[in-house]
């Protein structure tokens, strides 16, 4: 196992944009460590499998412990585990506010505090948030407060550690999506979401990938939010 073998922590990977992200960064000859709840093993010796959930610290330990133990390094972490819960504010109950919270913010903190520990003993790195859209382009019928607490934490949080981390070799940037076509909508809504786009389309899972890998090459980019939105981000 040469160091010069690059390794990536993906959050929220068994499924959808996640698992697309295992995917392609395997591809491009990447170590992964992919977490989530429901994480199978793979049959592949340089894919190690950590399963927990996302807003318990010992899920972060685990999955950044067991990194840099067999793979000797961390180059990349990509936070994808999110949630949308879309209700009207009045409606959300405690346990709705505690998941965004553990969700979208404890597991970005968890993971990116010990993954930052780790890149700044090689004095590089690079770390991915999955924004939303929404953040500042609210949508009239897709009440979205608590995505746009949490997101919008995320992509402020994304600007402060780009500044913070910048001289010490570790770049910070965020993706803001608008509605991807994945295994949280399902097909027979997918008309109704297309016209929300300028494009007139929801966006790929491809779509994303592309935008992470882009981001992973552009050594000069840093402090970013790249918004993969159709054109919401422009105007409608």
């Amino acid at each position: 196992m040469g160091i010069e073998q690059k390794v990536a922590v993906i959050t929220g990977a068994s499924q959808g944009i996640g698992a697309a992200l295992v995917k392609a960064y395997r591809e491009r000859n990447y170590r992964i460590v992919a977490t989530s709840r429901s994480i199978e093993l793979s049959n592949d010796d340089e894919i190690l499998a950590v399963p927990g959930d996302i807003d318990d610290r010992k899920t972060a330990e685990r999955a950044i412990s067991e990194a840099v133990s067999r793979f000797g390094r961390i180059d990349t972490l990509i936070n994808n585990a999110g949630i949308f819960i879309a209700k009207p504010f009045t409606q959300y109950t405690e346990a709705d506010y505690e998941a965004y919270l553990g969700t979208n913010i404890a597991g970005f903190f968890h993971m990116t505090q010990l993954a930052i520990a780790e890149m700044e003993k090689q004095g590089s790195g690079h770390i991915v948030q999955i924004s939303t859209s929404l953040v500042d382009n609210p949508t009239d019928g897709i009440p979205s407060v608590l995505a746009s607490l949490t997101k919008g934490g995320l992509n402020a949080a994304t600007k402060s550690l780009a500044i913070e981390y910048a001289k010490r070799g570790i770049r910070v940037n965020a993706v803001a999506l608008g509605t991807i076509k994945s295994p949280m909508h399902p097909v027979e809504t997918h008309a109704q979401l297309d016209v929300l786009h300028p494009m007139g389309r929801m966006g790929e899972i491809a779509d994303v990938v592309e935008a992470i890998l882009y981001l992973e090459s552009a050594s000069f980019v840093t402090g970013e939010i790249l918004h993969v939105d159709g054109g919401q981000s422009a105007g409608h």
